[in-house]
């Protein structure tokens, strides 16, 4: 088992959950009152354009710091010690290696299985935050929003903070991942189901690398190259077959 296994404080299952979802929801909800601020006040006008690239841009930049300050809070309040509690360790050369090697498998994967079903490699989500960021000039931020800090923030909530509360004993390890990996899936509601399944494997893979190395940066490090390959398909899809 590469987890370590200090004796660490640590929340229960339920106040894992709980504080997770604190996190997220305080996220969201401070980036909801912005953007409708932004938006003149106008709530109708931001859930009639929910997939708007500049919208999208916005809740990922605010939510997540949000997020993150309150699993701060959380860990703080446990009387632990933040790297140790999230898994902000560097990984061993060799995990690295096999990531990459397994994440590449899977897209390769997923892509030929997605082709060969007569589906579009490029969800009309990514189509159009695409679009749109670009007609308003956002491409550069809706890049970084969705490559660095989406995964950063999703990492530390699912594979640090919740992995942390659930992976107590070698036994519970990948019931715990499988459960991460469904309510991980669960947020995605922009997919349909393809895409949420496909969200479901690579957070198993994800669950299994954090298991592995026992860091949270080398499951960052694989999710933003997984989301940069989406990046650069929607790109391809728009500039030379749209």
């Amino acid at each position: 088992m590469s987890e370590d296994s200090h004796a660490a404080n640590r929340w229960g299952y339920w106040a894992t959950t709980a504080w997770a979802v604190a996190a997220f929801l305080i996220g969201q909800f401070a980036a909801l009152a912005f953007v409708v601020l932004w938006r003149s006040g106008k709530l109708y006008a931001v859930l009639q354009s929910p997939f708007d690239g500049v919208l999208v841009t916005l809740f990922i930049l605010i939510s997540n710091p949000i997020s993150f300050a309150v699993l701060l809070l959380a860990v703080r309040l446990a009387h632990a010690n933040v790297a140790d509690y999230l898994g902000l360790h560097w990984p061993q050369r060799r995990d690295v290696i096999t990531g990459l090697a397994v994440l590449v498998g899977l897209i390769a994967l997923s892509d030929a299985l997605l082709f060969l079903g007569g589906r579009e490699l490029v969800t009309p989500f990514q189509l159009q935050s695409y679009t749109t960021a670009a007609a308003e000039g956002w491409l550069a931020a809706m890049a970084f929003a969705a490559i660095v800090v989406a995964p950063a923030g999703e990492e530390l909530i699912f594979r640090g903070f919740l992995f942390r509360g659930f992976v107590r004993t070698e036994r519970a390890a990948w019931p715990a991942i499988v459960i991460i990996s469904l309510m991980w899936a669960a947020l995605h509601v922009q997919y349909d189901w393809a895409g949420m399944l496909q969200i479901f494997i690579i957070g198993l893979f994800l669950g299994w690398v954090r298991w592995r190395s026992g860091s949270t940066l080398l499951t960052f490090f694989l999710h933003a190259l997984f989301n940069l390959e989406g990046t650069l398909e929607t790109v391809l899809q728009v500039k030379y077959f749209s």
